[in-house]
């Protein structure tokens, strides 16, 4: 049995045990604001999802990870849906993603409805990585 609910502050430990981007004082900002989910299958936490708001006006999905022993079982498509239908239900009328070239992931988000809008590269010494993919979807 799943349950997905908002981040609290006592899942700071399992957060970044799958999270090692977010900075520490963003945590109390998704706390707070609830902008990160918590999956857990049988009371246990198995994955995790983050949002911001791209443009200060749409919501745009910057983390979906599902813990290596919960993968292929559903959990990051019950987090996606999950998140999509809170958008929605808050005005939202499109959301966004984000994946590299390189990455499985556009495979996924394609297969829930995501088509592709855009991307970049960031040749920025020290910061370089594959070009990075927008994903777009309509929820209204």
């Amino acid at each position: 049995m799943t349950e997905i609910r908002y981040v609290q502050a006592e899942d700071k430990a399992f957060w970044y045990s799958l999270d090692s981007h977010l900075p520490q004082s963003e945590f109390v900002n998704k706390v707070r604001d609830k902008s990160g989910y918590i999956i857990t299958a049988d009371g246990k936490p198995a994955g995790l999802l983050r949002y911001n708001l791209f443009w200060d006006s749409t919501p745009f999905c910057t983390m979906l990870f599902v813990a290596e022993r919960y993968r292929n079982r559903g959990y990051g498509r019950e987090l996606m849906e999950y998140w999509e239908a809170d958008m929605k239900a808050q005005g939202y009328g499109m959301v966004l993603t984000s994946t590299q070239v390189d990455e499985d992931a556009q495979h996924f988000y394609r297969k829930l409805g995501y088509r592709d809008c855009g991307g970049f590269v960031i040749d920025v010494p020290g910061y370089e990585q594959p070009m990075e993919m927008f994903l777009i979807k309509a929820i209204s």
